[in-house]
């Protein structure tokens, strides 16, 4: 893939095309650190639609995040059962909690503000259930921080455009866009790749006709949404040639799978 040469002033260039097609972001905090930090451990693997009721219902059974720590687990994962992975997260959950506790003496990241981004990172990682996109959103939103969350949006769109390799996967990808991009882009960064790969560059195929970074996009110069294209359909041939095959033909009419 014959790659355009991304530095800070291109990746400037591509950002202000964006921002004329999907707006300029705008930082607005959501949580406070811990609940922000709660909420994403509940979102994995899930939708908007399922983890955020999920932790207003954690929220609203225990008031404070001590309550949390002494119920059993089982209640906990009870409570946040329409997250999905309930088990798994509410362990989680109350891990992290209390790693916390030991670590600051209470409830709460505030501390982490003194500290080092790169740091601060590192730290939120050893969290049970903790990885670098759930890291870098507690620091970008909750905080203010410059780090880049990288979803799969953000993913699918650097990797077409040729930013970062599709190889190197999600959880690599944020060391790598952490280099490239400028500090001072991160956030508008995130948020303009995640507008663009909801809305033109989505999977599995691109609107390139709707996109002002065609010319850029190092996927499309090797016919990557060609490719794809084609690959697609000649997955669907052969869909349609299994399911006829299982349709045989016997006197006195058609059988299809068994089911005796």
């Amino acid at each position: 893939m014959a790659a355009r040469r991304w530095n800070s002033a291109t990746i400037a260039e591509m950002l202000a095309s964006l921002e004329r097609s999907h707006g300029k972001s705008r930082y607005i905090p959501r949580f406070d650190p811990m609940d922000e930090l709660i909420s994403c451990i509940l979102s994995q693997h899930t939708t908007d639609a399922h983890s955020f009721p999920a932790f207003t219902q954690l929220r609203e059974r225990y008031p404070t995040w001590a309550d949390v720590v002494a119920a059993p687990v089982a209640e906990v994962a009870s409570t946040v059962r329409l997250a999905g992975l309930s088990n798994q997260k509410a362990k989680n959950i109350v891990g992290s909690l209390q790693k916390i506790h030991e670590q600051f003496g209470d409830y709460s990241l505030e501390l982490l503000r003194t500290w080092p981004t790169a740091e601060a990172m590192v730290w939120l990682q050893t969290l049970p259930g903790v990885g670098p996109k759930t890291a870098s959103i507690v620091l970008c939103f909750a905080m203010g921080r410059e780090t880049i969350p990288v979803d799969t949006h953000v993913f699918r769109v650097s990797w077409r455009l040729g930013l970062i390799k599709e190889e190197i996967g999600e959880v690599k990808a944020h060391g790598v866009l952490m280099k490239l991009v400028p500090r001072e882009l991160a956030f508008p960064f995130h948020t303009l790749l995640i507008q663009h790969g909801r809305t033109v560059c989505r999977a599995p195929l691109p609107s390139c006709e709707k996109c002002d970074l065609a010319k850029q996009c190092a996927w499309l110069k090797s016919d990557g949404p060609g490719k794809r294209q084609r690959e697609m359909a000649r997955t669907r041939k052969r869909s349609i040639k299994a399911r006829k095959a299982k349709k045989v033909e016997v006197p006195g009419g058609s059988v299809n799978d068994s089911k005796n």
